[in-house]
């Protein structure tokens, strides 16, 4: 509270907007202007358009058909026009009154009696003319757009708008050098009547470009010190002995590794085995084989000595996980006197005593487990390397939390862990240029063999007899089959209720075959029970909601069915896809949609569904559903928090990003205190966020 004084409505709503720096409101730009500065006659107007006029009222009364309202005639000398108010106040009717003279601006109308405007913004007529187009912002209700620009005038009058972009490096980014910030600023908030809108609007003109060029190379400058930061950190070196536990593990797995995933191995062998710690990203499409890379990766650290955590965001996924480590770790670890010990939230205290006592001694040489690894309660003996699947999925204070808790306590020489970050949605090449450009990114970008290419297809629920027909037939052949039903946010009870119905129908058409249902509700012995009654082939069909979403492994399920298909995003219809075809079995999705009631479906879901019955390419789907999405929404709890690129596109202005990504290291290296105020300027104290 500035002078101890309670803040006034509109100041709350600035600080909701993020506008609490002078810099903040400079660069809180207009969405659309308006074009105040010349009075249209009316004589010569055009239907349709947004005009201001200028006149005298000749008339104003309220009308109470066919609802209350009030009329005002303006006539200008070339025609007349009225001006309709169904909400107004008794100000309004006085500042009407007939003989005086107003300018009005709205949308013109051609009704049967004539133009009208309805309720246009009115102002006298005796102010001089606007010299620039008047600028529309962003705001909430309780800021009004008077208010808005006083105080965007008033920021952008006081902020330091000095340059922070050398000559030699604004010449490289193709910039005209009469656009400094200031000068580009200025002229955005507040353009001349000749300027074209069109450039405006489709932010090509050259002020556009310099604001574009500044914040694409803050965030690259960014990711830079970021990068720079923790490679100036010290880790473990993690190397393993010849004939050691990575050897031996590869000896015992029941299948060959691919070259992707030999290839993607070196490249985290390598990194660990340096003293800098390791912040890698592994990607590969659903079912490529990320898990086993992430077990040699870990037996390299337990081999040299280290404790390895992997975290994973939701139980199921978590226990996937703990099984297929367990089979292949336990039996190498027992006889060194290790194990792998199990972390998750719903444990009972008697369960968790022992693992937490394990994990703290360094005997629990791999842990395993959902948020739970990093509460206060878990001490680490010594961690050398921390998993983290599905990382997106994790929130930014909680990956946060996770380095600060994992470093090793030891003040005269604190290590930081080596962070290996695992995600089945692959990320897009201008994505990993900007919001991950202080990763290390590997990529499985093969199959194992016997993986069987899955078929999509598109239909209408009201074909849903067919597709139950369907289901008969698989499993007539002894396969099994998921059906998913969607998660409606609004309401867990009519979830369930949508889920339960859809499971009540399944067993009843299917007579003498187990249904099983999988919900959120759930309490987890349960969950776990369905699932281990449907790994083992005993249940034919599992009716689930999205908790099977990643990290469930059934090779004899060859059909899933996703009902309302047409409410999930890309990458999750993708994920769940990729539950089936882990078999030698043909193996098929079908995309159930419900039209609106219009009888259509919307253009983003009718795009989502097309690029599913498309492509199998977990690559090219991350690349269709950025360009859905925008980065904003694909990159989910990363970002939150954290400022999103307001001015600049990815797709748009690539050309731009490679040469910011060009510009940072040498902007850093020869203009160091040049590069810090550039960046705080354009992201505060929200740079943190990126480097989650």
């Amino acid at each position: 509270m500035p002078d101890g004084k309670p803040l006034s409505a509109p100041q709350k709503a600035l600080i909701k907007l993020g506008l609490a720096r002078d810099i903040d409101l400079a660069l809180h730009l207009p969405l659309r202007y308006e074009d105040e500065t010349r009075i249209t006659p009316l004589g010569a107007a055009r239907e349709g358009e947004a005009a201001q006029v200028e006149g005298t009222i000749t008339a104003c009364e309220i009308a109470y058909r066919p609802r209350r309202q009030l009329v005002a005639t303006l006539d200008d000398g070339t025609d007349t026009c009225q001006l309709r108010f169904f909400s107004f106040y008794p100000a309004q009717q006085k500042a009407l009154a007939p003989g005086t003279r107003i300018r009005a601006r709205g949308e013109l109308r051609g009704g049967f009696f004539g133009w009208q405007m309805v309720h246009p913004v009115c102002k006298p007529a005796d102010a001089p003319l606007p010299q620039a187009l008047t600028p529309v912002y962003p705001t909430v209700a309780t800021l009004p757009q008077a208010y808005l620009r006083k105080v965007v005038d008033s920021g952008l009058a006081r902020a330091d708008l000095s340059d922070t972009l050398p000559q030699t490096l604004a010449r490289r980014f193709g910039l005209n050098p009469r656009w400094g910030l200031r000068e580009a600023l200025e002229f955005l908030h507040h353009p001349g009547p000749e300027t074209s809108l069109a450039a405006l609007e489709d932010r090509s003109h050259p002020a556009w470009q310099r604001l574009k060029a500044e914040e694409l190379l803050a965030q690259q400058l960014s990711q830079l010190q970021s990068k720079r930061e923790r490679d100036a950190l010290r880790a473990p070196a993690l190397r393993a002995a010849p004939g050691g536990l990575p050897e031996h593990l590869l000896a015992a797995l029941p299948f060959e590794l691919t070259g992707a995933q030999r290839r993607v191995v070196e490249e985290i062998g390598a990194d660990i085995a340096r003293e800098a710690p390791m912040h890698r990203l592994l990607q590969g499409d659903v079912g490529s084989g990320k898990t086993v890379v992430a077990a040699l990766a870990a037996a390299v650290a337990i081999e040299a000595g280290w404790q390895c955590a992997l975290m994973a965001p939701t139980e199921i996924l978590a226990e996937q996980h703990f099984r297929k480590l367990i089979g292949w770790l336990e039996p190498l670890l027992t006889p060194r006197g290790l194990r792998v010990a199990w972390l998750t939230g719903s444990q009972k205290k008697k369960e968790r005593g022992p693992m937490l006592e394990a994990v703290a001694s360094g005997q629990a040489a791999l842990v395993v487990g959902t948020h739970a690894v990093i509460q206060e309660q878990v001490q680490f003996k010594q961690l050398g390397l921390a998993v983290i699947d599905e990382q997106h999925r994790f929130g930014v204070a909680q990956r946060l939390a996770l380095r600060g808790k994992l470093q090793t306590q030891d003040a005269s020489a604190p290590l930081e862990p080596h962070l290996l970050m695992m995600s089945a949605t692959p990320i897009p090449r201008t994505l990993a240029m900007s919001y991950y450009a202080d990763l290390d990114v590997s990529t499985i970008d093969e199959l194992p063999p016997g993986r069987t290419p899955i078929v999509t297809k598109v239909v209408a629920d009201s074909r849903r007899a067919q597709v139950v027909d369907r289901i008969r037939a698989q499993l007539a052949q002894g396969r099994q089959v998921y059906w998913v039903c969607p998660l409606i946010e609004e309401s867990e009870a009519l979830d369930l209720s949508n889920a339960t119905a859809t499971h009540a129908d399944l067993a009843e058409a299917l007579p003498g075959v187990m249904v099983g249902l999988l919900h959120s509700r759930m309490p987890a012995a349960d969950k776990k029970a369905v699932m281990a009654l449907f790994e083992d082939g005993q249940m034919g069909v599992l009716v689930s909601t999205t908790v099977i979403e990643v990290g469930v492994d059934v090779p004899n399920a060859s059909l899933m069915v996703i009902e309302h298909a047409e409410r999930f995003g890309l990458s999750q219809l993708h994920q769940l896809r990729g539950r089936v075809g882990r078999g030698a079995a043909a193996s098929a999705c079908v995309l159930m949609f419900s039209p609106g009631e219009n009888g259509r479906l919307g253009d983003t879901a009718k795009a989502r569904l097309k690029a599913m019955a498309q492509t199998n390419d977990g690559f090219e789907i991350a690349r269709r559903d950025l360009e859905i999405r925008g980065p904003g929404e694909f990159l989910g709890a990363r970002q939150s928090g954290a400022p999103l690129l307001r001015f600049a596109d990815l797709e748009a202005d690539r050309g731009l990003l490679e040469l910011a990504r060009e510009a940072a290291p040498p902007m850093q290296d020869r203009y160091p205190a040049l590069a810090d105020r550039h960046v705080a300027r354009w992201l505060g104290g929200k740079s943190q966020y990126l480097k989650a």
